[in-house]
């Protein structure tokens, strides 16, 4: 098993990628604390892999508090934080100028500053460890463009940018940071972003049209792509923004 005897923090954990990322590290022999929003669908996260193997940490990913109580948790707990994944992130869907200082407000304060928060967190653990890999979600989006999402993909932007400076920053501590690029991945933030759409059926049908393999993404396809990054696998990649695109950058 890739990540046996190792524990990792997945935020975003209890739907998605998020939740696919964390039963795929579990199977691979992980210790993993299951962060997000959602109490019940955590706990059914936790349930589902074994309490003996997850804990769940219920709370707001951009809450500094929250980050920091929930690592120390892990700390006394397991001893040690191997991988970190932030796949914790909310949607926003409108242009420039119909988007509130609200709406940008807290899509910044999930997708970018909660990266933010989450690494600070675990980097003194890693740095001590002298060594730990960070696999943080950006988006096809930051690379592309899109349209009716100025905060969200803003904020992908961000996390892309953030990811290599951390890479440099402890390349030399042992510490690895990649970001992963999904195109559209069959999840609920998906789907409910279809549904801002006037015209359902045409955006979804826009969507596949972006994808030269000629569908969307499933959360088991994201997840294999961060093992990568968090196993010994990747143990010579660093700094890099990953496409798991089915071909949308290429396109």
């Amino acid at each position: 098993m890739k990540l046996d005897g190792r524990t990792a923090i997945v935020t975003g954990g209890a739907s998605g990628i998020g939740q696919a990322i964390a039963a795929l590290f579990a199977a691979e022999g992980a210790r993993v604390a299951i962060v997000d929003l959602d109490a019940a669908s955590t706990e059914a996260v936790v349930t589902g892999i074994g309490a003996d193997q997850s804990m769940r940490f219920v709370g707001d990913v951009s809450d500094g508090a929250f980050s920091q109580a929930t690592v120390d948790s892990v700390m006394r707990a397991w001893g040690r934080i191997d991988a970190l994944v932030t796949a914790a992130g909310i949607a926003g869907s409108n242009p420039v100028a119909d988007t509130t200082e609200a709406d940008w407000d807290r899509v910044m304060a999930v997708n970018a500053k909660g990266t933010f928060l989450w690494i600070r967190a675990v980097i003194p653990h890693m740095v001590a460890a002298k060594g730990g890999a960070v696999v943080t979600i950006a988006s096809q989006l930051a690379v592309s463009g899109g349209r009716l999402a100025a905060a969200y993909i803003a904020s992908k932007g961000a996390v892309i940018s953030l990811t290599r400076n951390v890479a440099l920053d402890y390349a030399d501590k042992g510490i690895r940071a990649n970001a992963i690029l999904p195109g559209q991945v069959d999840t609920p933030l998906l789907r409910r972003a279809y549904k801002r759409w006037p015209d359902e059926a045409a955006a979804r049908q826009r969507a596949l049209q972006r994808h030269p393999l000629g569908r969307i993404g499933q959360p088991e396809e994201i997840a294999r792509a961060a093992l990568y990054l968090a196993s010994d696998d990747s143990s010579f990649v660093t700094g890099i923004a990953m496409p798991v695109d089915g071909g949308w950058l290429a396109n």
